[in-house]
């Protein structure tokens, strides 16, 4: 194979470590190739064990981290993820709408959510819902509550796919509460699952702030799909402190 064709193999197989699927059409766009000449460098790739070929293009392979059921992480360092949450919560004001994902962590922030008025809380997470709902007919909870439907998840309790992604897009929100696999100062936020990423890369683009909720394990952590790099980011909720070898960021850390 030539030189040139093995350069842009390299390229694919960046791009799918940084964005965690690559589609045929964009490649041959980028490269000015028929989309054959791509389908080819894929079947390559996947024989070499580099990627997996889905429809239309290709995504990265998972490893054997693999992020554990929701049921396994609520118990995880759960008193680490308590201070986070309710640290979190500190962070809305009367009349936000706000995104909360999925996750262990921003679970923590609901028996908070009680004490704020005016509330509007879009959220993919059963759970998450469920205590809301619980909350709204005790009448202690006095906010909106819109849920995301799609793809369930059941061993996650959550809705993903496209379908939430779509209308995920459709809102636009005061703040963003993002729970994370990883966080790395190159890497950035990860995400061990795909369509979580996707999801959490649209609640990102559609807020005004972002808030980052990860307990001490997620540090230097790189998950095997990338959410988004530290700089969009407004604040990282953390049980540990910023570490030194990271040097300045544009978000502002918060030790809980």
């Amino acid at each position: 194979m030539s030189l040139l064709a093995e350069q842009r193999k390299k390229t694919i197989i960046d791009m799918i470590e940084h964005q965690g699927q690559v589609k045929v059409n964009d490649l041959a766009h980028a490269f000015d190739v028929s989309t054959e000449t791509i389908r080819r460098y894929l079947e390559e790739l996947e024989g070499e064990k580099k990627l997996k070929k889905v429809y239309g293009g290709a995504v990265k392979i998972e490893t054997e981290i693999a992020e554990p059921p929701m049921f396994e992480r609520e118990v995880i360092r759960s008193k680490e993820k308590k201070k986070i949450g309710s640290k979190a919560a500190e962070l809305i004001e009367e009349g936000n709408v706000i995104f909360i994902d999925e996750g262990s962590t921003t679970m923590h922030m609901v028996s908070s959510l009680v004490n704020i008025s005016n509330i509007t809380v879009i959220t993919n997470s059963f759970p998450l819902v469920t205590m809301l709902i619980d909350y709204q007919n005790k009448q202690v909870f006095s906010g909106e509550v819109i849920f995301l439907g799609g793809h369930v998840r059941s061993k996650h309790f959550r809705a993903s796919g496209s379908l939430a992604e779509r209308v995920a897009k459709e809102f636009y929100v005061d703040k963003a509460f993002i729970s994370i696999d990883g966080l790395h100062p190159e890497a950035g936020i990860t995400s061990f699952d795909l369509e979580k990423c996707l999801l959490s890369k649209i609640f990102i683009a559609n807020a005004n702030q972002t808030i980052v909720l990860a307990d001490h394990s997620k540090l230097e952590v790189k998950a095997n799909y990338k959410i988004d790099s530290l700089k969009h980011i407004d604040y990282i909720l953390c049980t540990a402190s910023l570490p030194e070898t990271w040097g300045d960021l544009d978000a502002s850390w918060i030790k809980c």
